[in-house]
């Protein structure tokens, strides 16, 4: 028996490496070519400081005060040389992973099949020479066949599977555009990855997601790891779009919702001429119920104005959630981030 052990560096790297029952993540970080940071690997430096994100561990108590304190052990902080997984588990690492002699993973792909949203988005889906491990919500660059440029776009499917789905805005003449506009099943591209700070963490109070566009696609691979683990805790998505057009992906919302009754979902449309029964924002949208007084944790993943906005809405409020994290992208790259 093996544990996963998600490492995810600073500079938004992630590599996952198996533990033993028994073994220390530095063991088993260095076994797999991972140099994470140390000096001492006694427990007495703290060189080798960490947090764990998510998970079960033993920490034993082979190491001083000066090395890792109460309060610090209280916050989920780990000494790496001393923590012995009992669980998978995710750990933040606070140094880029250059610095522990590693990097992204790469791997291929053939493109099985491709689904038009009119002009809106496309679904694609990818047959996978193997099953990279990735967090729901995290993203992987894909090599533009043909060129030599990369995009980035976030799983829409659950992690551990063959395939892989990803749903893509439409842009008039981009590189990535044009190119669905004329791939191939069976079509190879190459993948860089995981990527990215965004990912769906422990679970233990409601979840607020807001989704701009095809900032959707994180969600629905959250709402599979969800509903896998039917998760108790109440989770609303407010997903809000420029045109009608653009609401894609209903059935797959509306199959969550019918697995998942503690999850619910509302549309809105920012068009003034829309004929959608919820005209205007997100921040338009966003009932007192699911903010919870702050007690909630918060997902957003949307262009940055829509980033903006909300941040702007919560100061707004005075609402302060136990945790906001967030991913902006533009039509080229994604950026991830935590705000208090």
């Amino acid at each position: 028996m093996t544990y996963s052990i998600a490492l995810n560096f600073e500079d938004g790297v992630t590599r996952f490496i198996d533990c033993n029952v028994g073994e220390k993540v530095l063991d088993a970080a260095f076994r797999q070519r991972i140099n994470l940071p140390m000096d001492c690997s006694d427990g007495v430096c703290g060189t080798c400081k960490c947090r764990c994100e998510a998970g079960a561990y033993d920490l034993g108590d082979d190491y001083i005060e000066d090395a890792l304190s109460e309060d610090e052990a209280q916050a989920r902080q780990v000494l790496t040389c001393q923590m012995v997984p009992e669980s998978d588990c995710v750990i933040a690492v606070p140094v880029p992973s250059s610095l522990c002699k590693t990097g992204t993973a790469q791997f291929a792909a053939s493109v099985a099949g491709i689904t038009v949203h009119a002009d809106a988005a496309v679904e694609i889906s990818f047959e996978l020479d193997h099953a990279p491990a990735f967090l729901p919500g995290q993203y992987v660059n894909i090599g533009v066949p043909g060129s030599e440029q990369t995009r980035s776009y976030s799983f829409s499917s659950r992690p551990g599977q063959q395939h892989a789905s990803f749903l893509i805005k439409q842009v008039q003449g981009g590189l990535m555009s044009s190119w669905l506009s004329r791939a191939q099943a069976g079509e190879r591209v190459s993948m860089t990855g995981p990527l990215g700070s965004f990912y769906l963490r422990a679970v233990t109070r409601p979840l607020l997601f807001l989704a701009g566009g095809t900032g959707l696609a994180p969600f629905l691979s959250m709402l599979h790891v969800l509903a896998q683990r039917n998760e108790a805790h109440p989770i609303t998505l407010i997903y809000g779009v420029t045109r009608d057009q653009d609401l894609v992906m209903l059935e797959a919302l509306q199959a969550f919702a019918a697995r998942l009754p503690n999850f619910s979902f509302v549309t809105c449309v920012a068009d003034p001429q829309t004929g959608h029964p919820q005209q205007g924002y997100v921040t338009q949208h966003m009932a007192a119920d699911v903010l919870n007084d702050g007690d909630v944790d918060v997902y957003l993943c949307g262009p940055p104005p829509m980033v903006d906005a909300v941040r702007q809405y919560f100061k707004d409020q005075g609402v302060a959630p136990v945790s906001f994290h967030y991913e902006k992208f533009t039509p080229n790259a994604i950026v991830t981030g935590d705000a208090a």
